[in-house]
C-alpha cells in the first residue's frame, strides 16, 4: 500500500476505549468516482444483453471486463444473418465521449466475421435520469437512450453524443458536426 493512499486517525470518545477511523484523501475519492463510473458502464451493457438475449432468434454477450481487444457487448442472430458489436456508453453529463481507438476494436470485429451479411458498429448511449452539477449533487431530467451506427465509409476518429441525441467529431480540439443514423433496435427502448 502506499504511503499516501490514505491516513489513520484515533478519536477518542470521553472513555478509555478508541475508535479506528479512515481519513479518505483526494486519491481515494477519486478511486470510488471511477468504479461508479464503472459499475453504470457495466448495468448499461448487462440491460443491452438482457434486451437481445430477451428476444427469440438473437444472442448477446457482454464480453468482460475492459480490454484491449474486445467490444463491450457482441451480437448475433443466425436467422437473419446479422452481426452487431456495440460500444456502450452511460452516464450523468450532457455529452458523452467514444474514444476513435473503441471504434477500431469494434470494426475490427465486425469486418472479422464475413459470413454475416448485415454487420454494423452500434454506439449505445444511455443519459441517466440525473444530471450532475456538481460534486455530488445531481437535479432531475428525463433518461434518453440512444443507439447510432458507425458509418463505414468515415475514419474512425473521437465524437461525442449529446443529451439531445446529435453527434460531433473532435477534431483539433473542436466540435464538427458528425451526422450518425440512429439504428432502429429490435427491441423496446
Amino acid at each position: 500500500m502506499k504511503k499516501n493512499d490514505y491516513s489513520r486517525t484515533l478519536t477518542v470518545i470521553n472513555n478509555p476505549t478508541t475508535v479506528l477511523r479512515k481519513k479518505y484523501t483526494k486519491k481515494s475519492k477519486n478511486k470510488k468516482i471511477a468504479r461508479i463510473r464503472r459499475q453504470r458502464g457495466y448495468h448499461w451493457e448487462d440491460t443491452i444483453v438482457k434486451r437481445f438475449n430477451a428476444l427469440d432468434d438473437w444472442k448477446a454477450f457482454r464480453l468482460g471486463s475492459p480490454s484491449v481487444a474486445l467490444p463491450d457487448v457482441l451480437v448475433v442472430s443466425g436467422k437473419s444473418s446479422t452481426i452487431f458489436t456495440i460500444e456502450a456508453k452511460s452516464g450523468t453529463g450532457n455529452t458523452l465521449q467514444v474514444p476513435f481507438d473503441q471504434i477500431i476494436r469494434c470494426l475490427n470485429w465486425t469486418n472479422t466475421f464475413g459470413l454475416y451479411k448485415t454487420r454494423k458498429v452500434i454506439l449505445a448511449f444511455k443519459f441517466l435520469s440525473k444530471k450532475r452539477i456538481g460534486v455530488g449533487k445531481y437535479e432531475s431530467r428525463e433518461l434518453r437512450e440512444f443507439f447510432k451506427v458507425w458509418d463505414e465509409t468515415k475514419n474512425a476518429i473521437d465524437f461525442v453524443c449529446t443529451y439531445e441525441g446529435k453527434t460531433y467529431a473532435i477534431q483539433n480540439r473542436k466540435r464538427v458536426k458528425l451526422n450518425l443514423k440512429d439504428y432502429k433496435m429490435p427491441f423496446q427502448t
